[in-house]
């Protein structure tokens, strides 16, 4: 009997050994699944910068033109321009303080009064279907009509001068926030505001408590839009309306044929558009935080 058990094992033992063989690579497969499902979520998203990157370096250094340098040389450029400062400026150039601020302020400036104007309108759209009716086709108009052809009329108007750039940023901005608090107003649960007034709730508490928090995420929606907007608008004036920014050294840079400088500008002005977008999505994050939890627990 004992042989009978030992002879009948065998067959056993070298048929598991064959299935752990075909079994391995799919455990090795399994391994890279899940080394990658590891990885942060940003990292495999630059897959395609560092593609448009390398793509760029190479048709750079295999096509070789003073008006396309290779990315390597441009962040060369890049830190000599815009770094080496002292600690006491945070290790940032005199060029980067000079023309830095004086942008970021005109950003501001024309970007708050956008916010001002496009919420108290938008409101309004939202909250008068007679106003709405009024209104909605001279808005969809100005929305239609490219921000960059009224520069001229802008000059016209105000001159060479500060207000040139804080104007085409305002009402290039105002309508996409406009049109996005409408939505958001308009949009609002009407049993939720048929509820309100039976429970007597004061128009105060109506607007801060219901109306505002329900309008929200339309009303951050347009403001994320409208500030990659007011972005470009903001290069756009200062290449034509002013001395001094950004925009101004662009310009400069391609006039004095300095193309390295340009392209060095072109960066910094991508790398401060991503930091906004940062900033405002932290923001965003924070503000709507009862939202993604429901959204997150309804899947």
């Amino acid at each position: 009997m004992s042989e009978i058990s030992v002879t009948s094992t065998q067959p056993i033992t070298s048929g598991q050994s064959a299935a752990a063989a075909l079994v391995a690579p799919g455990r090795a497969g399994a391994r890279v699944v899940a080394f990658f499902r590891r990885l942060p979520r940003s990292l495999l998203r630059l897959w395609m910068l560092v593609l448009l990157l390398a793509v760029w370096e190479l048709v750079a250094r295999t096509s070789p033109t003073v008006f396309f340098p290779p990315f390597t040389v441009v962040v060369g450029q890049f830190g000599t321009d815009w770094f080496g400062g002292p600690d006491a400026h945070l290790f940032l150039s005199e060029k980067f303080w000079s023309a830095v601020p004086i942008s970021l302020s005109r950003l501001a400036r024309g970007w708050g009064l956008a916010v001002v104007l496009g919420v108290v309108i938008g409101f309004a759209l939202g909250r008068s279907p007679l106003v709405r009716m009024m209104y909605n086709p001279i808005i969809r108009f100005w929305m239609s009509v490219p921000n960059a052809a009224l520069l001229p009329i802008a000059i016209q108007f105000f001159g060479v001068s500060e207000a040139v750039n804080i104007f085409l940023i305002c009402f290039g901005s105002m309508w996409l926030i406009a049109i996005n608090t409408a939505d958001g107003v308009s949009g609002v649960d009407p049993d939720w505001l048929r509820t309100a007034r039976s429970l007597r709730i004061p128009r105060g508490a109506l607007w801060t408590r219901i109306i505002v928090p329900a309008a929200s995420p339309h009303i951050l929606a347009g403001l994320r839009i409208s500030v990659g907007f007011a972005l470009i608008l903001m290069i756009v004036a200062e290449l034509y309306a002013t001395t001094s920014g950004l925009g101004h050294d662009v310009a400069l840079y391609q006039q004095t044929f300095k193309y390295r400088q340009m392209w060095s500008a072109f960066i910094l002005i991508a790398l401060l558009g991503i930091v906004i977008n940062l900033v405002f999505d932290v923001v965003e994050k924070r503000l709507l935080r009862w939202q993604r939890r429901a959204g997150l627990a309804s899947l």
